[in-house]
């Protein structure tokens, strides 16, 4: 492979994933990112299953547990803040709602950043604006640097990528969940504790604030919805919005609305899901949310977007012909996309109860997945399918 010069379009999560496992296989990789730096912002994200075998063949296991958030689990609160229910993290093996091993995503993103930028290019404050597939090499222009010539382009810059609609359009499928989602950091403070909470309001609203390694607290606010373009709102309108909506609902909601207008990383977006007939076309691929999204509510992104990134580089690395290592890729990443993407029957609204009644009875159940037979039977609704994938034993070079 090391022949090929790759482009890959997005520095989050899986493009540098990617990028690792191409050096190791002898190739060097160029990532384009549209933001000037590194994107500070985002929220918790776990490594589970395949997710974290991954890293730890990257060797980065113990990094990441050292930038972990350590929170000790979720509790459902009411709006006097009393625990209806709880999960530790060590619930359900440490696959539970909280995983053994949480990290906010700017530090997931940066480890993997510093991992790999002495043997990748970094072009970031660009994006790409047009690719021509001729065959041989894809040509490709940039929005303020000059057009150049990679061997293969893979679009690994999100669910919305922009990378990806440049060459494969209407085929794709991004279908809204029905819940909407702002996510922002607030300042913390002491009553926050270690653990995450999640609070339900009627009408489908929920608040969650969990607190992170850098000293401020991580908040959201959800709401179920219909599709209807609230995400393409300015920022202004979105956070008028939010006030509209969960103004009186009670909690510590007051606290978390008046410290979102002053957040610098307020972030609203419709949770959906992508869904690709196809994961490659001519010598262009996809890979991570924007191939295959399973939305927040999976709670397997992050591992998707890492076993990904390794399942497609070893192919590549063991295929002469591109063709033959996208069609191997989707064939064996393909099946455990899908089980991601199955979502357990009622999510979102079985989270996100309307009544009050209905969160009495959610309440109800979620005390009760404390027991052990409980707990069997609520597995598919609180454990991701994370370890049902087992890595494929690429041959390295170091």
């Amino acid at each position: 492979m090391t022949h090929r010069s790759v482009l890959i379009a997005g520095a989050g999560i899986a493009g540098p994933a990617l990028a690792h496992w191409l050096g190791r296989h002898g190739t060097q990789a160029t990532l384009v990112e549209r933001a000037p730096a590194l994107r500070e912002g985002g929220q918790t994200v776990d490594l589970r299953g395949a997710g974290r075998d991954v890293a730890r063949r990257m060797g980065l296991e113990r990094t990441l547990q050292d930038h972990a958030t350590r929170e000790e689990g979720v509790r459902f609160v009411d709006a006097a803040n009393r625990t209806e229910a709880a999960f530790a993290s060590g619930a359900f093996g440490g696959q539970g709602p909280i995983a053994e091993l949480e990290i906010l995503r700017a530090d997931l993103s940066r480890i993997l950043y510093e991992a790999t930028h002495p043997h990748a290019e970094y072009l970031f404050g660009d994006e790409i604006t047009q690719l021509s597939d001729t065959g041989k090499k894809v040509d490709v222009s940039f929005r303020y640097g000059p057009d150049r010539a990679f061997d293969l382009v893979v679009a690994a810059d999100g669910a919305r990528s922009r990378t990806r609609d440049l060459i494969f359009g209407g085929t794709t499928d991004i279908r809204a969940v029905g819940l909407t989602t702002a996510y922002f950091t607030i300042p913390r403070r002491p009553s926050d504790g270690t653990w995450a909470r999640w609070h339900n309001a009627t009408g489908g609203r929920t608040a969650t604030l969990r607190p992170d390694n850098r000293g401020t607290t991580r908040a959201s606010l959800s709401y179920l919805s219909p599709p209807r373009g609230d995400e393409r709102l300015a920022p202004d309108a979105q956070k008028k919005l939010l006030r509209g909506l969960f103004t009186g609902a009670g909690w510590e909601i007051p606290r978390i609305l008046a410290a979102m207008d002053t957040a610098d990383d307020f972030f609203l977006d419709a949770v959906s899901q992508v869904r690709m007939p196809s994961w490659s076309r001519g010598r262009v691929a996809v890979v991570g949310d924007a191939a295959y999204c399973a939305s927040p509510l999976s709670g397997m992104g992050t591992s998707l977007a890492l076993t990904g990134s390794y399942v497609l580089a070893g192919e590549l690395a063991h295929h002469a012909h591109h063709s033959d290592a996208f069609t191997r890729y989707e064939r064996i990443l393909r099946p455990y996309a899908t089980r991601a993407q199955k979502l357990p029957p009622g999510v979102p609204r079985i989270a996100s109860p309307r009544t009050r009644a209905g969160i009495r009875t959610l309440n109800t159940v979620l005390r009760a997945a404390s027991r052990p037979r409980v707990a069997q039977a609520l597995n598919r609704f609180l454990v991701p399918p994370a370890d049902t994938f087992t890595l494929p034993p690429y041959g390295l070079q170091r």
